[in-house]
């Protein structure tokens, strides 16, 4: 699952792969905004966990990856 998160004040977005579900991130993400956590916690696929105060988040934009094309022909 991609997940790209806009983080206020920051021209950059996050981007990570995650083997959570989109229902789990939804959950968390909801619940960092209605207050029971003040922060967004989520795990990537190696292992690594990003962090973002819930009062910074811009945005939150869940899908499946991309496949990657190969060629000159493919558009």
């Amino acid at each position: 699952m991609e997940i790209k998160i806009g983080v206020q004040h920051t021209p950059r977005e996050i981007v990570l792969e995650s083997g959570q579900s989109a229902e789990d991130v939804k959950n968390a993400v909801t619940a960092a905004l209605t207050g029971k956590d003040k922060v967004l916690s989520l795990t990537d696929e190696r292992g690594r966990e990003v962090i973002v105060p819930a009062e910074r988040l811009a945005y939150v934009e869940i899908g499946e990856p991309a496949t990657r094309r190969v060629g000159f022909g493919a558009l």
